[in-house]
Formats: C-alpha cells, structure tokens, sequence
C-alpha cells in the first residue's frame, strides 16, 4: 500500500508537461526568426548595386556676371529704430482758483492751438471786485498824500516866520517829513496791491503758452478748480524729437553739430549742421514717403537693457501743417536712417556679393579669383573695403557651383553657351 502511494507522489503531473514543451516550443520558434533575419539581411547585402565613383570634368567655363569696382569716398548710412517723442510738453495748470465758464472750441483732444489763443476762462466776478478795492485804496493813498503834501506847505510857511528859533534837528518834523514817506510808502503798496488783482484778474484767461496740440483734457465748463490743478496736457507743434539707439561701436562714424558756443563757430562761420536723417514709417505712411530731420546730440547715457547709445533726431515741423508731410505720431516707431561720416579711399560693395570669411570672388584673367578683404564698415546694404579690391576689377555676383582658385570664367554678356560635363566611370 505504501509503495503504491510513493509512485503517485513520483509520477509528472500532465500539466507540468504541456508547460515545458510550450517553453521549449517558443524558445525553438524565437531561433527561427532570428535565424530568417540573419538570412535576409545577408541576402539583401548581396544584391544591393555598388555605388560607383563619377569623375566630372567641366568642359566650359562657367558663366558669371560681374561688376566693375571703383574706389572712392562713400557715405554710409546707419538703420535703427526710433521713438517719436514731444520736445515742448506741459500740464496746464491755472495759476488762481476759481469756476470754469467758458471753454474754447479749439479746446479739445486733438485740437490745434495758436500762442496766445484763449483756452478757457474762469469766473472773473471775485477778482474784477478785487480790483475795484484795490483801485479806491490807491485813491484813498494818493487823496492823503495830497493833503499830506498842503500841510507840508503849510509849515513850510510857519516855519519862515520863526526862522532861527527852530534847530535843524527838529525841522523835518514840522515840515511833516516822517507823515509823507509814511503815506508814500502807503500809496506804494497800493498800487502793488492793484497790480496784482489786476494780474490775477488777466490770470482767469488761460491762453495757449506756445503753438500746441491739446492731448487731453480734464475739465469742462462748470469745474471748479484751483491754482495748480491739472486743466490738460499740450505738447509743441513746432518740433518733435526721435530718440534713437545704435551700438557704441558706430558714434565714430556720426556728424555730430558744432555747438553755438564752439570754437569753430567763433570766426563767423555758421556751426555745423548734424548729419541729415532720413525717416520713414512703413505701418502708416504712403510708400516710399521718406521724411527728413537732423541728428542733434548723443544722449548722454546708454539705454539700461540693451546698452547701447541713444541719440536725439530734431524734426521740424512734425504734423506736416506748412507742407503736404505724412504727420509723426507720438510714442511710434519709426525706421531712422543716418547719413554717416564719409570714407575715404574705399570700395562699396553690396553685401551680397562679399562672401564668407570676408572674401570677394574676382574675375583675373578669365579665372576665379578669391581675394581676402579688410571692411572698414558694414551697413544695411553696403560693406565699405578698404584693401583687397583696385579700380577696374571685377567682382563675380553669381552664385558658383564650384568654387576654388583658378576656375574658369566667361561673362554672360559675351557668352551664351551652356556648362556642359564629362562624366566617365
């Protein structure tokens, strides 16, 4: 009985059989594919064509076209951006208090304003009464100073008849000296006083302080206001400036004006103008409308986030009012083009034409030519080259397939024919 339970116990179980021939049947399967993908790349290896080495040969020259270079002095011009920004600009402010009652039709957002035009007017019955008492306390001074001055005349005449028995000591009192000057001096400050009411009554007509554009405005008839109070916000219509940037590097080439007070300006000459600048506004302005200002100082400190120099542009007449002008806009940016100091002796070149490491390619003897150059200047469209390229060469402004020293040239202008290649294996 015992041995018949020990050879169950020993016996597999069938499911523990299936389980390793599953495992092994994977593992057999897993080999396979392996084996099948060894076989197919190495079969793929065999039957891929071999690349073969093609030799070209050009048979032509390539066809290039050039343009003949001549040294010469040359301006360049500086590309930056600006801001436009007001060279008069005020709070208006009434210098006495007081009721709004009366504003003018001019007197509005946008309004054109003339030096001296009336702007608004403030309640004038409380000053024109001001004047009216200042007014009788002058009379009132000057009427004591006449009968000040009969009395005086009178004592003049006493005192002839005890002429002697009076010092001299005593004489300015009975000519009644102390009393004038007492009512001279009254008088005086009467007609301080009627001077000033007659001010602060001129004072209730605010008037324009230049020629103006009015920004804003914060009052309206019926506002009662007092002295220093914000009444609007006018900015000149003369002049605007354009506060520009530019890289340190680039002052040296800037014609800066010679101040009034320069030497230079000293021997009657007129001081020199700033260099002349050109202003353009693609966003609102009609194309190709340039506008015209002058550079006239460097702002003394560098813009804190890019760090570069700030310069001040002048332009008159900013609104276009005395000619047909598109009007500058405050606060906008605007393209500011400055004509740089001249350069003597060099090539410009479009900077299209000046390749990498600061090549040109040139056209010698019906062969390419790569000559290194030292540029003086870099401008938005010009690079200015001091040494590398003579008068009467001529530089390639064709784009080359193959470039090196010594490949052959034909200029399109006397040659039509096409680059042809040799191919052999």
């Amino acid at each position: 009985m015992a041995t018949t339970e020990n050879s169950k116990r020993s016996a597999p179980r069938p499911w523990t059989v299936r389980r390793v021939l599953g495992i092994v049947g994977n593992l057999l399967a897993c080999f396979a594919v392996l084996a099948g993908a060894a076989l197919a790349i190495k079969w793929i290896n065999d039957t891929e064509p071999s690349a073969q080495q093609v030799n070209a040969t050009r048979k032509s020259a390539a066809i290039v076209e050039t343009v003949v270079v001549t040294r010469g002095t040359h301006a360049p011009k500086l590309a930056v951006l600006g801001t436009v920004r007001p060279a008069q600009e005020i709070v208006l402010s009434p210098q006495v208090s007081g009721r709004v009652v009366e504003l003018s039709d001019k007197f509005v957002p946008g309004g054109m304003v003339l030096q001296g035009d009336l702007l608004l007017k403030l309640d004038p019955a409380d000053f024109e009464n001001a004047v009216s008492i200042r007014k009788s306390e002058l009379e009132k001074a000057n009427a004591s100073l006449q009968i000040e001055k009969a009395r005086q005349e009178l004592a003049e005449k006493e005192l002839a008849l005890l002429e002697g028995s009076i010092d001299n000591a005593n004489r300015g009192l009975v000519l009644r000296e102390p009393q004038i000057a007492s009512i001279r001096a009254d008088l005086s400050a009467a007609q301080a006083s009627l001077e000033r009411a007659q001010l602060d009554l001129e004072r209730t007509r605010v008037v324009a302080p230049f020629d103006a554009q009015i920004l804003t405005r914060s009052v309206n008839v019926g506002s009662q206001v007092g002295s220093g109070d914000e009444l609007a916000q006018l900015v000149g219509v003369q002049q605007y400036w354009v506060i520009a940037a530019i890289p340190v590097r680039n002052l040296r080439w800037l014609d800066f004006p010679e101040e009034q007070n320069s030497g230079g300006a000293g021997n009657g000459s007129r001081p020199k103008a700033g260099a002349t600048v050109r202003l353009r506004d693609s966003d609102s302005w009609p194309e190709d409308t340039i506008r015209k200002g002058r550079l006239a100082r460097m702002i003394g400190t560098l813009d804190q986030q890019t760090r570069l120099a700030r310069l001040l542009v002048t332009v008159e007449d900013p609104l276009g009012m005395e000619s047909q002008a598109p009007p500058l806009i405050l606060n906008s940016l605007i393209e500011v083009e400055i004509e740089g100091r001249p350069i003597e002796n060099v090539v410009r070149l479009n900077r299209a034409w000046v390749r990498d490491g600061e090549t040109v390619w040139v056209m010698k003897e019906n062969q390419l030519e790569i000559r290194d150059t030292e540029i003086v200047f870099r401008d938005a469209d010009f690079a200015y080259i001091r040494k590398g390229l003579e008068n009467g060469e001529e530089v390639v402004t064709s784009t080359l397939a193959t470039v090196a020293n010594g490949v052959g040239l034909k200029k399109a202008e006397t040659s039509v024919a096409s680059e042809d290649l040799e191919t052999t294996p």
